[in-house]
């Protein structure tokens, strides 16, 4: 990761918007076809946006589980968000956060607010270029890797951040070996959400000091 990125930049982060996108037409795959991808349903809508990725994406996840030492298999979770639905998860956590915090500005909820969803105009989710993704045994039972998915730094006292240092030995391990084979692969770690990663997208170009990004916000047909 670039000295730019020492620091955990948000989503909301001019930079991150700043840089360009040119995109690239690559299609949206159904990373359950073959099966070579363990697909958790917990998340599934009715159209099955769920399970869709950038086509260079879904490589990069099969590359990174051959990576992956022997009895232990990606479990993918959320791949494609379509726009509205990320424009509302984004809105419904603002106005938890103001809830809590009415003292804060504007700016300082909308910042605290992308630790957690990405601003809609840029989020690599509705991209098809980030999942959440967690680690399973050889018999595909869910690995402990501090939190549950998707915990926000409220209900989790901030370890959901991928580098939380008041989690277990072997929840830290397990990070560890799975952000080893998805950074092998070329994917890059949001910093507040371990399960998080991404290729293709603003974020990850601006992690990677890649000039442009390939993949831009999308429809699903």
């Amino acid at each position: 990761m670039s000295d730019s990125m020492s620091q955990v930049v948000l989503m909301s982060d001019p930079r991150v918007a700043a840089v360009p996108l040119q995109e690239c037409g690559e299609p949206l795959v159904d990373v359950r076809r073959g099966g070579a991808l363990m697909v958790d349903v917990r998340l599934q809508d009715a159209e099955s946006a769920f399970a869709h990725l950038r086509k260079g994406v879904h490589e990069r996840l099969l590359h990174a589980q051959e990576l992956l030492p022997g009895g232990l298999r990606l479990l993918f979770v959320e791949g494609y968000r379509p726009l509205s639905l990320q424009r509302t998860y984004f809105e419904e956590y603002v106005e938890e956060l103001r809830a809590l915090h009415p003292e804060w500005p504007a700016e300082q909820v909308h910042a605290a607010a992308s630790r957690y969803v990405s601003p809609p105009g840029i989020a690599p989710h509705s991209a098809g270029a980030a999942v959440d993704l967690t680690l399973a045994d050889a018999e595909g039972r869910e690995l402990d890797l501090g939190t549950r998915m998707n915990a926000s730094p409220e209900e989790s006292a901030g370890a959901c951040y991928t580098e939380a240092g008041a989690i277990g030995a072997e929840a830290r391990e397990r990070r560890g070996i799975l952000g080893s084979a998805l950074t092998a692969a070329g994917l890059v770690n949001y910093p507040t959400e371990w399960w998080h990663w991404s290729f293709g997208d603003r974020y990850w170009a601006l992690a990677s000091g890649e000039p442009f990004a390939p993949y831009g916000p999308r429809e699903l047909r």
